[in-house]
């Protein structure tokens, strides 16, 4: 091979590399050419669907292949090689191996993409040279979604949210009543007199906030007192107390990974394990969701590699509302040497027979190596929390810079949390009620054809794909006085976007039954469902 023919190989593979790093978000560094695409890479048949549609653009002769293909990256460099570049291909971006995020859209032939067809992955950080052009792009995206009455993020409530609430519908441009699925009060918690009532007693005896953090002037009685409460609920030995769920796992996976390890993530995990890994500075390995083939065909192969390796996964898929394979994830940490933590945040309060989480559902306590939870779902408070031995909750009240350098929260926070605890654990028919609930929604949507995947908690998802038609379908959810959740990206992947409803302990049966009456209404008028 003479040079010129060096270098246009050289440049097709760095042009397939990078559609690779703008639709998987990976560094240059990760993208190993024998790593698998789904098991070891995440990149899920859509996805991998969109980079080959996206080479076929820039790659002349290309249109016959096919994603199903490829099963390695190195395949997909490989495949395409045989083809020619077309000669208005971008070039490929400079990274020097760090992180590229998704670009913009690339024209075609010098058109740009058609509006409908841009979703919210379209503007993420591209490289560009002003830092703000994505910002107008994506105002002209809003202001369309908004027209059509297809986004209404951020609408204010009013008043207690129960099984109803009060809601100023911009686009209606009126206050009006809903019927609430969106919530993720769960056991109605945040509502209940006694938890208000120790709220309000503790504001007035601690007053409003604390304004240092834990280990500088932040910490009372009533921190102290929540977290062995929580440890006690969980089984655990320890408990700390984060701000919040999100920086619990970004404060407890960073402050244990270091560049030396390696971190082994479900492909569906919240976003927050997924920063928290990317700001530890490990080795990121994805494996397919809740495949445990997958798994190990993953920590097999970083069995030989130095430094410690951690599991992640979800309790409960917050988007998905499927359960973890904790046995078969437990199983492979054991057989692998690796460390397990599980972040319960909608597994707490739901899952289990008093509602401690995924490890007494699965009646595996003690087998997980560290538990996180929320305190803003079931619990009905603020805050998140990371269960486990002593002493790795004592490193990480040093080490874990989302604890150490952060404002705790406040101690009628605390105080609520406690007596939702209190509650919780007197009455244990909350529940019973919740689940009673959630079996009868789910059922009845499943007898409809809808599909609601694998879920087995107190989300229930509505899948439907297309983007545009899930947000029709929510415009037409809300107009008939239903309120719940319409996921796109970056919450689910491009072409996976679905309703999200969050069932509640407090839906009386007339409120599923109308729920299920709108949803039916709505599926049908948009050709979701026969007639």
């Amino acid at each position: 091979m003479n040079n010129a023919e060096l270098l246009d190989s050289d440049r097709k593979a760095a042009v397939v590399r990078d559609v690779v790093r703008t639709h998987s978000q990976y560094a240059e560094s990760d993208l190993d050419p024998d790593a698998l695409l789904q098991e070891e890479l995440g990149i899920d048949s859509i996805m991998l669907a969109e980079i080959v549609a996206d080479l076929k653009k820039v790659f002349r002769g290309a249109g016959h292949v096919s994603a199903d293909q490829f099963d390695t990256l190195g395949a997909l460099l490989h495949g395409f090689a045989a083809f020619e570049l077309d000669a208005a291909a971008p070039a490929p971006r400079e990274t020097n191996g760090a992180h590229v995020d998704a670009a913009q859209p690339q024209a075609c032939n010098g058109r740009a993409p058609e509006a409908a067809s841009l979703t919210m992955r379209d503007f993420i950080a591209s490289g560009e040279s002003d830092l703000f052009a994505k910002t107008r792009r994506f105002g002209r995206f809003l202001r369309e979604r908004e027209t059509a009455g297809e986004f209404w993020y951020g609408m204010a409530s009013s008043g207690l949210c129960t099984n109803r609430a009060r809601i100023f519908d911009r686009l209606a441009g009126r206050e009006r009543e809903f019927l609430l699925f969106a919530s993720n009060n769960y056991l109605s918690l945040a509502n209940d007199p006694r938890v208000l009532d120790a709220m309000a007693q503790a504001v007035r005896e601690y007053g409003a906030t604390n304004t240092g953090s834990r280990l500088i002037g932040g910490t009372t009685d009533l921190h102290l007192q929540l977290e062995q409460r929580l440890a006690r609920f969980k089984g655990r030995e320890d408990c700390i107390v984060f701000p919040s769920g999100y920086s619990a796992n970004l404060g407890t996976i960073s402050a244990l990974l270091g560049a030396n390890d390696v971190a082994v993530t479900d492909a569906y995990n919240h976003m927050s394990i997924q920063d928290g890994c990317k700001l530890s500075g490990a080795a990121r390995k994805i494996y397919a969701h809740n495949d445990m083939e997958a798994l190990e065909a993953v920590l097999r192969r970083c069995d030989d590699r130095p430094g410690g390796r951690l599991i992640v996964a979800d309790g409960v898929f917050s988007m998905h509302g499927d359960v973890v394979d904790l046995p078969g994830i437990a199983a492979l940490a054991r057989k692998y040497g690796a460390r397990l933590l599980i972040d319960d945040a909608h597994s707490t309060g739901v899952l289990g027979a008093t509602g401690s989480g995924t490890a007494e559902h699965f009646g595996m306590k003690g087998a997980v190596d560290l538990e996180v939870g929320t305190m803003s779902k079931a619990l009905g408070g603020q805050g998140g929390f990371v269960v486990g031995d002593k002493e790795v909750i004592d490193y990480l009240r040093f080490y874990a810079n989302a604890y150490v350098f952060a404002a705790t929260i406040p101690a009628a926070i605390a105080a609520g949390l406690i007596a939702a605890l209190d509650v919780l654990e007197a009455e244990p028919q909350r529940l019973t009620r919740l689940w009673d609930n959630v079996r009868y929604l789910k059922a009845s949507l499943d007898a409809l054809g809808f599909d609601t995947e694998h879920s087995a908690s107190a989300i229930v998802p509505i899948v439907i794909g297309d983007e545009r038609r899930a947000m029709a379908m929510g415009r037409s959810v809300r107009r008939r006085g239903m309120f719940c959740q319409t996921v796109v990206f970056p919450g689910v992947a491009v072409g996976d976007a679905r309703l999200r409803i969050s069932v509640l302990e407090s839906h009386t049966r007339a409120d599923l039954d109308e729920a299920i009456g709108i949803l039916t209404e709505s599926a049908h008028e948009n050709g979701l469902l026969p007639q």
